[in-house]
């Protein structure tokens, strides 16, 4: 029996370090006046020990934390 934790996208697709995601609905990002537009890819994602959090850097945003249901693998 395995302790990996197991990452899926809204598709159930599984994720892995350093895969690219499409964010598929515009999300305002707290703290910030920014809004990732559906559609941004994210390229480099990092697993974190949720299951539906991950961790990427966008242009606009640095050190982001994302719920995997809002993406899909590119």
């Amino acid at each position: 029996m395995s302790d990996e934790i197991i990452v899926k996208d809204c598709n159930g697709a599984r994720l892995t370090d350093g895969d690219s995601v499409t964010v598929i609905k515009d999300l305002k990002v707290k703290g910030t006046s920014e809004t990732l537009k559906r559609g941004t890819l994210v390229k480099g994602i990092r697993l974190t020990d949720d299951p539906a959090l991950i961790e990427c850097n966008t242009k606009q945003v640095k050190g982001l934390v994302l719920r995997t249901e809002f993406l899909k693998k590119a």
